[in-house]
């Protein structure tokens, strides 16, 4: 077999009752890299220590993958306001998820007659998210059906907190005027128990 050494030397070919004896002169593991070669190619190396950094690298390349969620809201045409508040809601929070959102439109009876209304209802969803999500797919007529896809922007994701510590510094504020202005009672203003007896 053809020796490799531990930093990447050629070391040349050697019968492998040798070549286990290098290895184990070295405190290291014979390992066999290329069987299909002629003649097979063996390295000296770390065995314990191979595996463990092919282990951190494929670690780390599942860690940069991106994973792509597809949620899904589904609306009618005759949507109340409420309910479309409520709905564009979900639509805001799964693309702060980084997710992407399929909206469908679902038609029933004789609403299938003005496409023209679900398309109008979706591409309003688009504009009232406009900051988080644009669209991926336009509005498409599928059988009963409309669907459009968002997708998320930049700017989906990045929650300022400033919302939430202007809340607390006024909360602060509120509790320090409260405190201002219900002073502890002075001696003077508090009830003297003896002077009340006395008109008794």
């Amino acid at each position: 077999m053809r020796l490799v050494d531990s930093d990447g030397a050629q070391i040349g070919i050697k019968p492998t009752s040798e070549a286990l004896e290098y290895a184990f002169g070295k405190n290291l593991d014979l390992v066999e890299v290329a069987a299909g070669a002629d003649p097979p190619v063996a390295r000296v190396m770390d065995y314990g220590k191979y595996r463990y950094e092919q282990e951190q690298k494929a670690k780390l390349a599942r860690k940069h993958q991106l994973q792509i969620l597809i949620k899904e809201i589904k609306l009618r045409p005759k949507i109340g306001i409420h309910d479309y508040e409520t709905k564009k809601g979900h639509v805001v929070r799964f693309l702060h998820q980084r997710a992407k959102v399929k909206v469908t439109i679902m038609f029933r009876g004789r609403e299938n007659l003005h496409p023209e209304r679900g398309r109008d209802l979706l591409l309003r969803l688009a504009e009232d998210v406009k900051e988080l999500g644009q669209i991926e797919q336009p509005p498409l007529q599928d059988g009963r059906n409309m669907v459009m896809v968002l997708g998320p922007t930049k700017n989906a994701g990045v929650k300022t907190d400033a919302k939430s510590e202007d809340g607390e510094r006024s909360e602060e504020a509120l509790q320090s005027e409260r405190s201002r202005e219900d002073p502890a009672p002075t001696r003077d203003e508090e009830p003297q128990l003896g002077a009340q007896d006395s008109k008794a």
